[in-house]
This record gives C-alpha cells, structure tokens and sequence, in this order.
C-alpha cells in the first residue's frame, strides 16, 4: 500500500544561533494531502520558523522533516522544492526577472525544467491567477495584489503539492485579500493542493480545515476552526484574539440568547439567529 503524501514535523527544535532561546521546541505534526492547515500564533512563536524548515530554507538541530515520507536535508533540498512552494509577505523579495515571464520562469530554471514546458506552464500558471496580460511587464511596475498573484503563479509553476502562505496577504488592503486569497483557493481545488497559511487574518483562519495555534515555541493547540475559536479566554490569555462573529455571538449568549453553535461568519450567525426566531 503506498505510503498518503504528507509533510511530517517530527520531534523538531529550532534556534538561530546557539546563545539565543529555542524557537521551536520539540515540535511534531502532520499536514496530509489535500489539507488547508492555518498555523497561529502571537509574534515570536515560531510560525514563519516552521514555515522555513518545512521548505528547507532551515534545517533543525534537533528533530527529521519529511516531505512525502522523503527526509528534508542538504542533498534532498531541491527535490523537497519541486514538492513545496512558498509565498512571502513581500512578494518584491521573491522578484528577480525585468519581466513578469522571467520571474514565473526562474524557478522552472533552477529545476532544469525543458524548454517546451517552461512555456506551457508560464502561460497556465499567469492564467490561473488571472495575470496573462501582464507577462511582459516589469514587476515593479505592478501594484501589491498583482505582485502577490506573480508571486503566486512563479511558485505554481514549479507544480508544488503543497503551497506556505507566509502573511502573504498581510501587507494588502482587505479586498486585496479576499482576492488573492480567492485565487489560491481556486487554485488549490483545481490542482488538488496542500495549503499551509501563516496568517493573523481571523476571517481567513475560519475557512481553513484545521487551525494549529504556536505559543512559546510549542503546539499550543490543534483543532478545527469552530473549537479554536469558542476557547475565547484561552486565546485571550496567549494574547490572541477571535474574529468578530465569534465575539459577538459570545455577547448574545450572555444575555439570554441561546445559540445552539458556535458561528464563524456572518452568513452562519444570522442563520442561527433565525432560527432562533422561528423557535420563538
């Protein structure tokens, strides 16, 4: 029987340099195929450390990463690239052609990739995020969503199965966002993708399958959306904060209103208010 694709954490500790505390303490998880995994977690808690091992731009002193049952390391780094793209908060750091076209193509270079399907892919991956108009342009030229979907599409080309978001939205305004956001997932369902986000934006965290919360450098928490979200106190108290429905729904609770779960978005919030109505 063959082995299920998954990225494996196990037993990792990380520091940055040996007189500076752990970043990562005895870290282990699993992130299967097809999953959208949101990792939380206040500053210094080590989400984008994990996020850097996974793509083997680190490597732990303690502990074995392993990217579809292969051990991440020196001599398995560019193997372990193909199998893992990553999308930076500044897509400008990931910009390295005068073209859109030579920065899509950079990556599928590194990697030796024939010519004939250099082309094919620049032009699948630009379309799939909505950007083929723009192969010629110059990247700087372009505005901060439109980076971000390069940023995107360059790391689509390489045809990763698992993508890290690493606050790859944090430096847009929300509509900017929701849209790359949008994109990635349709991307996700089209190419059967694993997704990692590494985000403090609340509303995208609820969307994921499962949420693992980092505090001091440990596994805080692993659990989905709806469970993460309804531990109010104890998010609070690791200075963590939820999302505004969540907030809300607590309120009403408090006065008198019993809701029978614990919504995640508006659209679910009014559907449990009217029912509640309707039991009135």
């Amino acid at each position: 029987m063959m082995e299920q694709k998954k990225v494996e954490f196990k037993n990792v500790s990380f520091r940055y340099q040996e007189d500076m505390p752990w970043v990562l303490k005895d870290v282990s998880f699993t992130i299967c195929e097809n999953e959208w995994v949101a990792v939380i977690g206040h500053n210094g808690s080590g989400k984008s450390t994990i996020a850097k091992l996974m793509n083997g731009l680190l490597f732990p002193q303690h502990g074995e990463i392993y990217v579809n049952g292969e051990l991440v390391n020196q001599q398995t780094i560019w193997d372990v690239r193909k199998n893992v793209g990553m999308v930076f908060q500044n897509p400008d750091n990931q910009f390295v052609g005068t073209t859109v076209r030579d920065d899509v193509a950079f990556g599928m270079e590194n990697h030796g990739m024939p010519r004939e399907l250099m082309i094919q892919r620049i032009a699948e991956s630009l379309s799939a995020v909505g950007m083929s108009e723009y192969e010629y342009h110059e990247p700087h030229r372009l505005s901060g969503g439109q980076k971000q979907r390069v940023a995107i599409a360059s790391v689509l080309a390489v045809s990763p199965e698992y993508i890290i978001l690493d606050e790859a939205t944090a430096m847009l305004d929300p509509k900017g966002r929701k849209e790359i956001l949008n994109t990635v997932l349709e991307v996700r369902e089209q190419r059967n993708l694993s997704l990692v986000t590494i985000t403090h934006d609340l509303l995208e965290v609820t969307q994921a399958d499962r949420v693992m919360v980092m505090n001091e450098g440990k596994v805080w928490l692993e659990a989905d959306p709806r469970e993460v979200f309804s531990m109010h106190e104890e998010l609070q108290k690791i200075g963590l904060d939820t999302p505004f429905v969540t907030k809300l729904a607590e309120e009403l609770q408090a006065a008198g209103l019993n809701l029978t779960c614990e919504p995640l978005n508006h659209q679910e919030l009014l559907e449990e208010l009217w029912t509640l109505r309707s039991r009135m």
